[in-house]
């Protein structure tokens, strides 16, 4: 019971629409047939009981008036003799064998071939003699064969009884059995007719009622934080599935407005922490370029000699804290440029080779499981999420004696997986947590953008981003993509 359960929950609509409409066809068509059947027997039966009666009353009147008739013309003897011949000439006419007996059981004829019957037992004569009705049937079989003999009394004019008749009756149901026989096989025939028309409506109703709900359902695989989402446009003639629609669509509004001031909070919020990230890395080169103008005024004198030097000096100073500043800009201006998507289709390996030919000289090892693995991903955008991995393991590999790095692209069934491992200096226990976060880094100098600015380019890319770390063993950092079919 369970298994079938398990097996009906992962039944598909249109699936169970069909199944459904064809096991109603069945369940009808063995109703109707145990219906039938019954009610063909209970016929049966009513048609020899009346077929009897009829046959009963057609002797019990034939010989009743013949009764009348002669008794007024002939003696006991005469009328008794006449009596058994005309039993015999009513059988004939009736197409129908019967027996006589008197009001004491005793048989006085019968049209039966072999009646060995000669009297009628005491029991059943007491019934016949007093019963209301004045009619007993007896049903009994024989050889798988129903026989039903009735007993009833012959009157007069008069309402006396005058002899007792016994009318023996084979049903024959030969007739009945053929006519139910056809009846089952038309009704067969009918209900397989029916069986395929509804095997072909319930196709096309199922295609028609799952055609709108697989629609939703892709929209709604479909929907994203990261995106505008389109509505849905169905109209379909069933009530719940435009109620659906029309609930995901408004769904659709509410989910783009929240996600229009969330973005806005987040940005505001984002732009605030960035903003005292930039004030504080900005300050940095100023102290020092400030101390260094005020040293150079103080020792700065025309007559020296060595006052080429000097300038040389604070030159090279003020130049170094300049680029500080510039390398500070460019990080910020880089973080905060995120990608426009094209949607544009990209054999990542082809992308990834590309991003390594600027670091030839590292001796960066690479290796894929293909040579062609479309991910609907920008080029430049995956060139920059490479490239900036790529200069964190080097210099997570500064202080190494034989700094490794390798790239691999593995291929699964739905996905490709790009790794980027060094046998680096690793990542700190208590570091781990905030590995993405906007203004962490490792480094001595920077700002901390690009691990952040890597996240955020491979999640707007339906992408995910993780790594495993080793402490003075090194960092691998794994990408996965959805692959394109």
């Amino acid at each position: 019971m369970k298994r079938l359960l398990n097996i009906k929950s992962n039944l598909s609509l249109g699936a169970r629409i069909f199944l459904a409409m064809t096991v109603i066809v069945v369940i009808t068509f063995i109703l109707i047939s145990l219906i039938t059947i019954p009610q063909f027997k209970t016929q049966s039966d009513k048609y020899h009981s009346k077929r009897l009666e009829r046959k009963e009353a057609q002797i019990q009147r034939s010989i009743a008036y013949f009764s009348k008739e002669a008794r007024q013309y002939l003696d006991i003897e005469q009328f008794d003799s006449i009596l058994s011949e005309k039993i015999y000439e009513v059988s004939d006419v009736q197409s129908v064998k019967f027996s006589i007996y008197d009001l004491e059981g005793k048989l006085i004829n019968s049209t039966l071939p072999k009646n060995e019957i000669n009297s009628i037992d005491s029991n059943l004569l007491e019934k016949i003699l007093n019963e209301d009705d004045s009619k007993i049937i007896e049903i009994t079989r024989r050889d798988n064969v129903q026989y039903r003999s009735s007993y009833s009394l012959i009157i007069d004019d008069n309402f006396q009884a005058l002899w007792i008749l016994n009318l023996p009756y084979y049903d024959d149901d030969n007739l009945n059995s053929y006519e139910l026989d056809s009846f089952l096989i038309i009704l067969g025939e009918v209900y397989f007719f029916l069986l395929i028309l509804s095997i072909i409506i319930s196709y096309f109703v199922s295609q028609y009622m799952t055609k709108a709900i697989s629609e939703i359902a892709l929209k709604m695989k479909q929907t994203r934080l990261d995106k505008t989402n389109s509505k849905i446009k169905i109209i379909a003639r069933s009530k719940e599935v435009n109620s659906l629609v029309e609930s995901y669509n408004n769904m659709v509004e509410m989910l783009d407005k929240n996600v229009k001031e969330l973005s806005q909070s987040n940005k505001e919020e984002a732009w605030r922490q960035m903003a005292k990230q930039v004030a504080h890395e900005i300050k940095n080169p100023l102290t020092p370029m400030k101390l260094s103008v005020q040293s150079f005024e103080r020792n700065f004198k025309e007559e020296e000699d060595n006052n080429d030097s000097k300038v040389k000096e604070f030159t090279q100073t003020i130049i170094q804290q300049i680029d500080t500043m510039s390398s500070i800009a460019s990080a910020f201006s880089n973080f905060a440029e995120m990608p426009i998507q094209k949607g544009e289709k990209t054999n990542i390996v082809l992308a990834i080779k590309l991003a390594l030919e600027i670091f030839k000289e590292e001796n960066i090892l690479f290796k894929s499981d293909s040579e062609k693995i479309i991910v609907e991903i920008d080029k430049p955008q995956i060139v920059r999420i490479i490239t900036n991995l790529i200069k964190n393991s080097i210099h997570a590999c500064q202080n190494v004696k034989v700094p490794e790095l390798r790239v691999s692209i593995i291929k699964k069934i739905d996905i490709v997986a790009i790794k980027v491992k060094d046998n680096g200096h690793g990542i700190p226990k208590e570091l781990i947590s905030n590995i993405f976060e906007p203004n962490f880094t490792t480094k001595s100098g920077g700002m901390g953008l690009g691990l952040g600015m890597v996240k955020n380019l491979v999640m707007s890319y339906n992408g995910k981003i993780d790594f495993d770390t080793k402490l003075n063993k090194g960092t691998t950092f794994t990408i996965t993509f959805p692959i394109v079919n």
